[in-house]
């Protein structure tokens, strides 16, 4: 069988993506998978390097702020159908996956139009654009939010969860330390409190900053802390704390980091995580059953990231901060959490709960199944 995959822009589309088609390979060792990206973006990178061929069409997302440039843009989504329509042409995908973003939006329009099964799954609360234009070429919607008959048609929604990255859950403290000493040179301890400050794949200004103020005063308390701060802020924040300082904090149990090579074993040594609210994110939260605080970016499509949070608070299951108010309040919502033991574990025992197990596998087993009844009509 063969599968085309498309979505992708951030990491929060890309895991995903890569988690349902290592899932269908699982379960078809001789499936055949393609995926399709948008030029330039953060796909054309990590597919390969997952194992997969990837396309490129040269989609791009509109201006809103200066509507007179989206002449260019139109043209491109216009030479980005053709060349979707050429590559489904080519392929013959038994079925098409779409799990949001640009390209996500022409590969799934052409691959209904000529006939494939199309299967979307959306990762956040408050569904995506591309996916709310796609609801009604689509035969099957997997989603990781109950209440999704806003968005969707009843009838097409499948609650699955969000498949995360399959290895999270092989991390060990032990191991950690010994990583954390190899790769950087850094003195961290089993019996001492530890923060894990992540911004998402890009990482996040706001947390950053509000990091440059915080590490200080953490350093004094003996707080362990893991601090991805993204490619693009990296620099910057060493300038910052300059490099005598980073060495010094590396003896107190503190890195500094533009990307963590292993997830699995950071998490594992982590007692409260800081990140974004992207669907991703989230998901790896609830299944590892982490006390976290949330700050959900402001700069994205109609604020879904506050609805991610918010399905975790109500259940008392993270803490909020708005990113308005990081700078005031996310030292003392760390503070306030790490000292209160009986907080962290009920919010480890109620994120739990809410965690959706083997979800690429559930996803896989209904694209093959739905393929499979497209094969035989």
């Amino acid at each position: 069988m063969k599968y085309l995959i498309s979505g992708g822009g951030t990491g929060g589309h890309i895991f995903p993506a890569v988690s349902i088609a290592n899932a269908l390979k699982a379960a078809d060792k001789q499936a055949d998978i393609l995926f399709v990206g948008a030029l330039g973006r953060m796909e054309m990178e990590r597919v390969p390097q997952a194992g997969y061929r990837i396309e490129g069409l040269p989609v791009r997302g509109f201006n809103r702020a200066q509507p007179w440039k989206n002449i260019s843009v139109l043209f491109d989504l216009w030479r980005s159908m053709r060349m979707a329509k050429r590559i489904v042409r080519e392929f013959k995908p038994d079925a098409a996956v779409g799990v949001g973003g640009y390209a996500s939006g022409a590969a799934m329009k052409v691959a209904a139009r000529m006939g494939i099964p199309v299967i979307l799954q959306e990762q956040n609360g408050f569904a995506g654009v591309t996916n709310k234009l796609l609801k009604d070429d689509a035969r099957l919607i997997c989603v990781a939010y109950e209440g999704m008959e806003r968005f969707f048609p009843k009838d097409k929604i499948l609650l699955t969860g969000n498949p995360v990255r399959q290895n999270l859950t092989t991390g060990d403290r032990k191991h950690a330390l010994q990583w954390l000493k190899q790769e950087y040179d850094a003195t961290f301890a089993a019996d001492r409190p530890t923060v894990l400050i992540i911004g998402g794949s890009l990482g996040a200004r706001t947390i950053n900053q509000a990091m440059l103020t915080a590490l200080p005063i953490l350093a004094e308390k003996n707080i362990q802390v893991i601090w991805q701060t993204g490619k693009v802020y990296y620099d910057n924040i060493c300038a910052n704390l300059g490099a005598e300082n980073l060495a010094a904090y590396k003896k107190q149990g503190i890195v500094v980091t533009p990307f963590l090579s292993n997830m699995p074993d950071a998490y594992a040594l982590a007692d409260i995580v800081v990140s974004r609210a992207g669907a991703s994110s989230i998901s790896e939260l609830c299944l590892l059953g982490k006390a976290s605080i949330l700050i959900p970016s402001p700069n994205v499509a109609e604020d879904h990231q506050t609805h991610n949070a918010m399905a975790l608070v109500r259940k008392d299951a993270a803490i909020l901060v708005k990113d308005i108010e990081c700078s005031d309040k996310l030292l003392p919502a760390i503070l306030d959490l790490l000292n209160d033991k009986q907080r962290q574990q009920a919010m480890k025992k109620n994120i739990l709960s809410l965690a959706q197990t083997d979800s690429a596998a559930r996803i896989a087993d209904e694209v093959i199944k739905i393929a499979k009844n497209n094969a035989k009509k």
